[in-house]
């Protein structure tokens, strides 16, 4: 049976470093679906349209990579997919307390689901979707660190304030 993974997150705004896990773990996947998660309760910066778009332009040259959108439960989500595997990045080791605690949680919802760390790779590994709009929104140059079509919104979102 091909092995499909889910990578969640926001992608507000896509980086490199998930695009370095996605393109990864498109090579150790058969499938990855870059699942942008539906919150409400969070303001983009990006809307989920564009959010979308921007996924489907940077990865229209892999096959195997789907983009797509869900809300609620991660493990739900994965479930209805017949997904096996989560995909998620580690940056730090700050980072991984809080994804092993989600990583035993989605055990514990459901033993059928695995959950699989990766690190983005060195060049990547301090970039955050956060530092990225912060930085961008204080004049800083974000070139290398997002794909140009994200460097090319975020430009574009600046100029029509």
């Amino acid at each position: 049976m091909p092995t499909l993974a889910v990578y969640p997150g926001s992608f507000d705004p896509l980086t490199n470093g998930h695009v370095d896990i996605i393109t990864r773990g498109a090579r150790i996947f058969d499938r990855i679906v870059v699942a942008i998660l539906i919150n409400q309760e969070k303001a983009p910066l990006f809307s989920m349209a564009e959010r979308l778009t921007i996924a489907q332009e940077v990865f229209k040259d892999f096959p195997n990579v789907e983009i797509d959108t869900f809300e609620g439960l991660l493990v739900d989500y994965v479930e209805r997919r017949r997904a096996q595997v989560i995909v998620r990045g580690l940056r730090a080791v700050s980072d991984f307390e809080f994804e092993f605690q989600m990583a035993l949680m989605n055990r514990r919802l459901n033993g059928k689901i695995e959950t699989v760390f990766m690190m983005p790779a060195e060049q990547y590994s301090y970039i955050s979707s956060r530092l990225i709009k912060e930085v961008f929104s204080l004049g800083g140059g974000v070139h290398g660190l997002v794909p140009d079509t994200v460097e090319d919104r975020l430009r574009q979102k600046v100029n029509a304030r």
